[in-house]
């Protein structure tokens, strides 16, 4: 049992390094010897020995956080059943990320990690299909939000999610950095924040088409 504890612990030690230089310094300028030093482990090889590859240490990152987002989610979704206000389907979007990250305290870099690996084409396919083990959730998500929708054409209705995205992503970025470097951040709370990314999701998902593609 000793033994299972020092393993999980020296991953979770790895795991925790990982996310926090590649947030800071990004995916390609961070290598194993430097988490592994930022971890406290003597052994160089370590992350390879835990964890394989880059793209299979980030695949592990992102798990770590993907599964308590979805958790959040789910129980969200459970309570709107079939509503088709769209404020309720923004909220789906905004609230389990804002929530995860006020769980963690402070500073947290998971946001920050999550806008470097998606800006790299590769890896940001590895967080997408992290985020597909959650599909019978995202199914229904889309649904409902597609309900909230009537008669927005797919391939709008496709880009202004995928905008959506980035906008929390990014927002989020500027306020866990905020905390981090004890700067102003735009809102006070993590729920703020949420309040302002909804208000502003809602009203650009309600735009209407003028040059659809």
């Amino acid at each position: 049992m000793r033994r299972d504890e020092q393993v999980s612990a020296t991953r979770e030690a790895l795991l925790a390094a990982a996310e926090r230089l590649f947030a800071e310094r990004g995916v390609h300028a961070v290598g194993n010897r430097q988490i592994s030093e930022v971890a406290g482990h003597g052994n160089n090889a370590a992350v390879s020995y835990h964890f394989g590859t880059k793209a299979d240490l980030i695949r592990a990152i992102a798990r770590r956080h993907a599964e308590q987002i979805e958790r959040i989610r789910e129980h969200m979704m459970a309570d709107i059943a079939d509503s088709t206000d769209l404020r309720d389907w923004a909220s789906c979007l905004v609230r389990p990320f804002t929530e995860h990250l006020e769980t963690l305290g402070s500073p947290t870099w998971y946001a920050r990690f999550a806008a470097q690996v998606m800006a790299d084409p590769a890896f940001s396919a590895l967080m997408v299909d992290e985020a597909l083990t959650a599909a019978p959730i995202l199914r229904l998500f889309r649904d409902g939000l597609a309900r909230s929708l009537p008669g927005l054409p797919a391939e709008i209705h496709h880009e202004r999610v995928t905008m959506a995205r980035h906008l929390v992503v990014q927002m989020c970025v500027e306020r866990e950095r905020a905390l981090a470097e004890h700067a102003p951040a735009f809102r006070t709370t993590w729920d703020a924040t949420a309040n302002g990314l909804i208000d502003a999701i809602v009203v650009m998902w309600r735009v209407p088409v003028l040059d659809a593609p």
